[in-house]
């Protein structure tokens, strides 16, 4: 994955025609001037038709995935977020992996105050797997709400 910051010449997908890379690595995600670092404010990005691929069966996995932050000098620019976590749709990797990777990824790349992913992962095989990963402990005074994904409860 190609990481940086907004170029001179402006953003690598926004406002253009862009394809879904091949794989995360191939995936390039950009970031922006936070135009409030004076403030500290909670940015929740939503994916709730996530894939991937189990890297031992090579079916598909499904989950709903939360990000939440708060951002200091940088936010995510939003089209590259889209598009990179698409790129995972032919990515083999466990669920362990693919939500701590995308959480890491995106703490190097803005450095923000406060960082959290929740992973909700349908279940294969019969068991569901949620991942929850974080930077620290969210500043003093801000308020980050419920990440309001139920669990999973099947049929009853």
């Amino acid at each position: 994955m190609t990481k940086r910051p907004a170029p001179a010449g402006g953003f690598a997908h926004l406002g253009k025609p862009s394809q879904i890379p091949e794989a995360p690595d191939a995936a390039t995600l950009e970031r922006a001037p936070n135009p409030h670092a004076d403030a500290n404010y909670v940015v929740r990005f939503a994916a709730p038709e996530f894939t991937s691929i189990c890297p031992v069966t090579g079916q598909p996995d499904f989950a709903h995935l939360v990000i939440d932050y708060v951002p200091d000098k940088w936010i995510v620019e939003s089209k590259s977020l889209k598009l990179h976590l698409a790129s995972f749709r032919n990515h083999g990797a466990f669920h362990e992996d693919c939500t701590v990777r995308i959480g890491k990824e995106l703490a190097a790349l803005l450095k923000p105050r406060w960082l959290r992913i929740g992973g909700y992962w349908y279940p294969r095989g019969g068991i569901p797997i949620d991942v929850f990963w974080q930077t620290g402990e969210l500043p003093k005074g801000v308020w980050a709400p419920d990440q309001g994904v139920a669990p999973y409860r099947g049929r009853g």
